[in-house]
C-alpha cells in the first residue's frame, strides 16, 4: 500500500510535551467496529468498557538512559549515539548522529569517562558500539546517558527530571527500552485496583522496544520498508493465562501497539498464543488478520509511521481515518504524552 494514505495534518499545539496529571486523568477515544458513534471518555472508564474475564497485556519492558552525546577520540567533531537493540553484555546497536565522521575502530568519547568502540557497521547505516571498561554497561549509561525522549518532544524543548518519571510505566521492570510502551503511561496504582475489583485480568510480557519506533517510513510502498527487530519475551504462564481466558470467553486487550506486536509475532494459525524468547520485526499492515488479540488500547501515532498502519490493519483504515479526524476537531492531546484510544474491531 501506498504510505501516503496513511497521512494526516496535525496541528503542531496538538502535540502533547507533558504528560497530565495525575496520568489516569487523560482522555480516551472508544472507536468501535462498524458505523457506532465515538465515544469521548476518560482512561478511567476503562474498568466500565470491558467485561469481566477480559485481560489487559502489559509491556514490563523499562526504558534505559538510551542518549548518548560525545566525540571522536583525538577530534572536536561531535557524535550522538542512541542505543537501539542490546547485542550482548557489552555491544549495542545504535544509531549516530554525525556518522559519518566515525571509522570502524574509531573510540568514541562520551561523558563520565564512557568511553566505546565502533566496531561494525550495519546496512541501515547503525553501528554496534563496543563499551569498553569492566563496569555493567547500565551503570555507564546512568553516569553518560540521558532518557531518549521523542524526537517530536526532545525537539521542542530538554529532557529534564520530571521526564525520569514521567517518561517510564508503573509496570517497568525489565530494563531495555529505548522508547517507553506509552499506552501504559496512563496506568496508576488506582485505576489497576479498580481494573482488579471488576473481575478484568491482566498480564505482563516484555518487549524491548528499539529507537526503530522513533524513525519515518521513507518507503513510498509499505513492502518496501524494512523493520527493525526487537527482542521480546512472553513466559508460558502469561501464554497459558491469556489461552484460558479466551477459551471461557474473554477478550485479550493489547495495552499499546508492542504488546500487540508481540502477541501476534507469538501466536499460531490456530489462535493460540505460544511462550516466545527471540527477536521480533513483525510488520503489521491492513489485509494482515489479527489473531492473538481482540483489542487495543493506545495512543495516537504519527502521519505515515508503522503504527498509524498496524491500527489501520486493526480497525481499518477509513475508521482511523475518521477517527483521527475527530480526534483533532475535539482537542485530543497526541503522542507518547498524549491521551488515549481504545479500539475494538
Amino acid at each position: 500500500m501506498k504510505v501516503d494514505l496513511f497521512d494526516f495534518e496535525l496541528p503542531p499545539e496538538r502535540i502533547a510535551l507533558r504528560p497530565v496529571r495525575p496520568r489516569d486523568a487523560a482522555r480516551m477515544l472508544v472507536v468501535r467496529g462498524g458505523d457506532a458513534p465515538f465515544e469521548d471518555r476518560g482512561v478511567r472508564d476503562l474498568p466500565q468498557l470491558l467485561s469481566p474475564g477480559d485481560v489487559l497485556v502489559f509491556n514490563d519492558t523499562r526504558v534505559i538512559p538510551a542518549q548518548l552525546e560525545g566525540r571522536r577520540a583525538g577530534g572536536e567533531a561531535k557524535i550522538g549515539a542512541t542505543l537501539h537493540k542490546r547485542i550482548d553484555l557489552r555491544r549495542w546497536q545504535a544509531f549516530i548522529r554525525n556518522a559519518k565522521k566515525v571509522k570502524i575502530g574509531d573510540q568514541l568519547v562520551f561523558g563520565g569517562g564512557v568511553t566505546a568502540l565502533a566496531e561494525a557497521r550495519h546496512a541501515d547505516g547503525s553501528l554496534t558500539l563496543l563499551f569498553e571498561g569492566e563496569e555493567p554497561v547500565e551503570v555507564l549509561l546512568t553516569r553518560a546517558g540521558t532518557m531518549p525522549l521523542p524526537p517530536y518532544i526532545a525537539s521542542k524543548r530538554g529532557v529534564d527530571e520530571h521526564d525520569l518519571a514521567d517518561y517510564q510505566t508503573m509496570f517497568a521492570r525489565e530494563e531495555g527500552a529505548v522508547a517507553a510502551p506509552t499506552a501504559s503511561l496512563h496506568f496508576t496504582p488506582r485505576l489497576v485496583e479498580a481494573i482488579d475489583a471488576a473481575g478484568i485480568g491482566r498480564a505482563m510480557l516484555t518487549l524491548h522496544v528499539g529507537a526503530g519506533t522513533f524513525l519515518p517510513v521513507k518507503a513510498e510502498d509499505t513492502d518496501d520498508h524494512q523493520m527493525h527487530a526487537e527482542f521480546g519475551r512472553i513466559s508460558a504462564e502469561t501464554a497459558d493465562l491469556l489461552n484460558a481466558a479466551r477459551a471461557a470467553g474473554g477478550r485479550i486487550i493489547a495495552v499499546g501497539t508492542t504488546s500487540l506486536r508481540l502477541l501476534e509475532s507469538a501466536v499460531d494459525e490456530n489462535g493460540v498464543i505460544r511462550p516466545f524468547a527471540g527477536d521480533t520485526a513483525i510488520f503489521i499492515t491492513p489485509g494482515y488478520r489479527l489473531k492473538a488479540v481482540d483489542g487495543l488500547m493506545t495512543n495516537f501515532h504519527v502521519p505515515k509511521s508503522t503504527l498509524m498502519m498496524l491500527v489501520s490493519a486493526l480497525m481499518g483504515r477509513e475508521r482511523m481515518v475518521a477517527a483521527y479526524e475527530h480526534a483533532i476537531a475535539s482537542d485530543y492531546r497526541f503522542y507518547s504524552y498524549g491521551d488515549s484510544s481504545l479500539l475494538l474491531p
